[in-house]
């Protein structure tokens, strides 16, 4: 094989140190090209990031130039495109690579590793790395901020509902928190008649009325507050209140119909019971099951009162229910003889009761055939020991009015042994959940007083009505209780030892009472919460989650 000798390579002197290299356009070596051209000139160093880029501890967000906050977590790619939009000059350079280096997180600095290129002569191209220090301060996000001041919202959302209980509010924040539409809300305030949402954006609280039209009968006013204007610029300064108004009919109340509208719905009987409250009312005579679902225009046109709420609910004891034949889907229309309790009979009731003494028989029609059997406890209306201020109840003809209404029935043995529950109910408020007797009560019931044990009253009765209805828990989310917390509400309703400064009459009837609650059989037909209709803690968590991504 014969050797070929490679080709001679021509080389030069450079101009500066005299190195034999091979010929470019600047006669340079390369230590000498680096010396004299720097082609990270007019790119800073050290950048402070005071202004423009600062970091929010209270949201853990950057400033992306130029007014924009974005989440972004230590050496991701979301800082790194941060640092890079503050850097000036990159776009006279061929940007060839970008990196962190590592500092200590407590340190406020940000180290950038570059490597770039570019063209210093014909045909000649340099490329150089070099390393950029940032320092970071830590300021607040206009958001942060406007939450750490007081009375710094744009737009305010009050609710009201002129009724005597805060079931509707109960209710309401359930919904809103299964909806997730809380999320944009800075702050809530309790009033006497309802609640206050504040937001920062006026967008924020007009979403907020739409989903209030969406679930309940309401209607909305609103008005603006002129702040501040700028006579240069044109631009004006306001704050936004919407009011928005609820019904005042609540499910289970007794209305009487004007006889405009009753006439309108099919002549139906005026004397109805509310059966359901969403973005329309649904009434139910329960004499004939005939419905009338109002609207809330429609309402609003002539407005009424209920005549008797959930407070005048009186239990009675079923003797006999006998089904008449028409039905109208769950409901079943059922003569009924009824008695009243013996536990909730008063001296009044007693001495009104002009047939049969303490234990007069009420023959009456109801729509809860279904439901009831000879022996059950029904909750209803005793409409001929009430006293009743209504225009329209005064026009009835009272000789064909019923002496009872039944409304619903209950589970009074039920209710009695089991008084502690392996489930519980989550809050917007989040102050409210620091303790265990104040979880789940939200943004109702913190004014405290007397408004609290009516709060407190009122909130036990949701709990059973969730408890004793499976179609309105279906509309909320219902969470499992911790093990502690179970085992603490345990312990809490055991009943205490007597005491030996308690009189012998008073323990006797304590004990006769817990004696006559055991030897009561429990109802077999009590809506169980099973487990499946519960939620975990950190299953809602993972489903937000991904909602957010």
């Amino acid at each position: 094989m014969e050797f070929t000798p490679a080709p001679a390579v021509h080389r030069v002197l450079c101009a500066d140190c005299g190195t034999p290299i091979e010929p470019n356009s600047a006669n340079l070596c390369i230590p000498c090209l680096r010396n004299s051209v720097d082609i990270t000139e007019g790119i800073p160093k050290q950048v402070l990031l005071l202004a423009t880029i600062n970091f929010c501890r209270n949201c853990d967000r950057f400033l992306s130039p130029p007014a924009s906050w974005t989440i972004a977590e230590p050496e991701s790619r979301e800082l790194l495109a941060i640092c890079l939009k503050k850097l000036k000059g990159l776009n006279k350079v061929r940007l060839i690579d970008a990196g962190f280096i590592w500092t200590e997180p407590h340190s406020k600095r940000i180290r950038v590793k570059l490597t770039i290129q570019k063209e210093v002569f014909t045909s000649t191209i340099l490329q150089q790395i070099f390393e950029v220090e940032y320092v970071v301060l830590y300021g607040q996000c206009p958001d942060c901020a406007r939450l750490a001041a007081k009375n710094t919202w744009k737009a305010v959302v009050q609710v009201r509902q002129k009724v005597p209980h805060k079931r509707t509010f109960l209710y309401l924040e359930q919904l809103i928190l299964k909806h997730g539409a809380d999320k944009d809300t800075i702050s809530i305030k309790e009033t006497r008649e309802g609640l206050d949402f504040f937001y920062a954006q006026r967008n924020h609280a007009i979403k907020m009325t739409e989903f209030l039209h969406s679930v309940v009968p309401v209607r909305t006013k609103d008005s603006e507050q002129l702040l501040s204007k700028d006579t240069h610029s044109g631009t004006s300064n306001y704050k936004f209140t919407y009011s928005v108004e609820i019904v005042p009919i609540c499910r289970d109340d007794l209305i009487v119909l004007p006889k405009a509208l009753a006439r309108s719905y099919g002549n139906i009987n005026p004397l109805t019971v509310c059966v359901r409250v969403g973005s329309s009312v649904q009434f139910l005579d329960p004499a004939t099951l005939q419905t009338a679902d109002v609207p809330a225009p429609i309402y609003w046109r002539n407005p009424f009162d209920s005549i008797s709420n959930s407070a005048d609910l009186i239990e009675f004891l079923v003797l006999d229910i006998e089904p008449s034949g028409p039905t109208n889907g769950k409901y079943v229309l059922a003569d009924a003889q009824v008695v009243i309790n013996s536990t909730n009979r008063t001296r009044t009731q007693d001495m009104d009761t002009d047939e049969g003494g303490n234990d007069a028989i009420y023959h009456t029609r109801t729509h809860l055939g279904r439901f009831l059997q000879p022996g059950d406890t029904v909750k209803g209306y005793f409409l001929r020991n009430a006293n009743i201020n209504n225009a329209d109840y005064e026009k009835l003809d009272h000789s064909r009015l019923p002496d009872v209404v039944l409304v619903k029935k209950t589970y009074p043995v039920r209710r009695k042994r089991n008084r502690h529950r392996n489930w519980k109910l989550k809050s917007i408020a989040k102050e409210a959940e620091e303790g265990p007797e104040a979880f789940g009560r939200g943004a109702v019931g913190r004014r405290g007083g007397l408004d609290q044990e009516r709060v407190e009253k009122d909130y036990e009765n949701f709990l059973q009505e969730l408890e004793e209805d499976p179609e309105l828990r279906a509309t909320v989310n219902l969470y499992k209780t911790d093990a502690k917390m179970a085992d603490a509400s345990k312990k809490a309703d055991k009943p205490k030892p007597a005491s030996m400064d308690v009189d012998e009459t008073e323990s006797g009837g304590a004990m006769a009472d817990t004696e006559e609650t055991d030897n009561e059989e429990v109802e077999p037909d009590f809506p169980e919460i099973n487990a499946d209709e519960l939620l975990d803690a950190m299953d809602e968590l993972k489903i937000e989650d991904e909602q957010v991504a």
